[in-house]
């Protein structure tokens, strides 16, 4: 009964994948901040944040065994959606299927804006897919539909350029820092969003011409180019990517243009209470 009783007093153990990452680490930090107790399912404990009231688990995606044994006790998982790769969709069910095995009670699953069958982001099908084997399982969870993120759109601009076949279209891209508070508040308090989907957005949708006049007035001048599909996938491919890459590259312009991400929602003031921070906010800076 002591035992059951500390448990208790304790809280939830929280799972957190992808810790040494932007949003896995900065959601572990919020929690240690809290006082929670956590699990950080790391490749390398190495680059583990050192946390208060966190333990360290090494365990890849791909490796179903080392998951399962790294869940256990595990009352509710964030589950940062894996790297793109080919078999992307294999590991995320892997990991599910492990999480199951080991008697995790919810998992909460950052997905993507617009997640569907047929979405023009190729990887926006993986996400919905990963959606459905989630229903499949029956385990709790919630699902954090997550924008591009702001804080990468200045990795999108190429010698002054922001070049895509993205037409006039517009992202209500959405900040990291947004993202974690959100996923950490349904963490904290999963029972209350069994089954809910949230999509989390930034406060505006802009074109990327607004993006490149924006991020022009936080420093060196960007240009937005409306690129011709043809020409996007030509120079994309000389890389040498595979194509299901080079598909994905592409297909971030073109879910644009085809206004799969121009979404302006209320999931980041419903869960954190704020509101979604700009661009300029979340590149620590501000427009003149």
């Amino acid at each position: 009964m002591t035992d059951q009783a500390d448990q208790q007093q304790d809280g939830p153990l929280i799972g957190v994948t992808g810790a040494t990452g932007r949003l896995g680490g900065r959601v572990a930090s919020l929690l240690s901040e809290r006082g929670l107790r956590t699990r950080l399912l790391v490749r390398d404990a190495d680059r583990a944040p050192d946390l208060p009231r966190a333990e360290v688990a090494v365990a890849s995606f791909e490796d179903t065994d080392a998951v399962e044994e790294a869940l256990a006790g595990v009352d509710v998982v964030l589950m940062v959606s894996a790297h793109e790769a080919e078999d992307r969709l294999d590991v995320h069910r892997g990991f599910i299927d492990a999480a199951v095995r080991a008697g995790v009670g919810h998992l909460v699953y950052t997905s993507f804006a617009g997640a569907a069958p047929h979405a023009v982001f190729t990887y926006g099908r993986t996400h919905h897919a990963t959606e459905q084997h989630l229903i499949d399982t029956g385990i709790g969870h919630t699902v954090l539909r997550n924008n591009f993120y702001l804080e990468i759109l200045p990795d999108l601009v190429v010698d002054s350029e922001l070049k895509g076949p993205a037409g006039k279209g517009c992202v209500a891209a959405v900040s990291i820092e947004d993202v974690a508070e959100a996923a950490v508040e349904v963490l904290v308090d999963h029972e209350s969003h069994v089954g809910e989907c949230y999509d989390l957005c930034g406060p505006a949708a802009l074109s990327l011409e607004e993006v490149a006049a924006r991020l022009s007035a936080l420093g060196d001048t960007v240009t937005y180019v409306e690129e011709p599909l043809e020409a996007a996938y030509a120079w994309r491919r000389e890389s040498g990517a595979p194509e299901w890459q080079v598909e994905g590259w592409v297909s971030t312009y073109t879910a644009i243009a085809a206004g799969e991400v121009a979404g302006v929602g209320t999931g980041v003031r419903a869960l954190t209470g704020h509101p979604p921070r700009t661009l300029e906010e979340a590149l620590g800076g501000s427009a003149d």
